[in-house]
């Protein structure tokens, strides 16, 4: 099944990529390489989760914050490959968790994002990752994250 198809499946839609609020692009294609800057759970033109975790914000709302980033992601990606059905695989994904002092889950923040690439690519969505805990992320966001696919064509 290709990747467009499963999330109609799932009932997601990639949104439209979020202007950039600085100096850079949303993704850039590097040979059969896709790199996204890092990507907020921007949802209608808001950060959606915002503030520590878990201090401000639970584990589990962070969790969502980082798949809802990683839609984000995914729609800029898709920009930059031509179309979500080039993108053939995912390469890696980096989570940066707006960390309350002392928290250490930010693996399970990360499985948010992860898993909902797998729900959407298969074996193809798997992937190398990195969890870290951050003392401030831009616009005060829970989360930010990166993303890496291979793309075809």
């Amino acid at each position: 099944m290709k990747p467009s198809e499963r999330l109609a499946e799932l009932g997601l839609t990639l949104p439209q990529v979020a202007a950039p609020v600085g100096s850079y692009v949303p993704a850039t294609r590097c040979g059969n390489l896709v790199l996204t800057s890092g990507q907020l759970p921007f949802r209608d033109g808001k950060v959606v989760w915002t503030g520590k975790v878990p201090g401000d914000v639970s584990l589990a709302q962070a969790a969502e914050g980082a798949s809802i980033a990683m839609l984000n992601a995914l729609a800029a990606a898709a920009g930059a490959a031509g179309g979500v059905d080039r993108i053939a695989r995912v390469v890696r994904v980096c989570v940066y968790v707006n960390s309350s002092p002392g928290f250490f889950e930010q693996p399970k923040v990360a499985n948010g994002a992860s898993d909902l690439l797998v729900r959407v690519f298969g074996d193809a969505g798997r992937h190398a990752r990195s969890a870290v805990g951050a003392a401030e992320l831009p616009l005060n966001a829970a989360v930010e994250l990166e993303l890496v696919v291979e793309v075809t064509g």
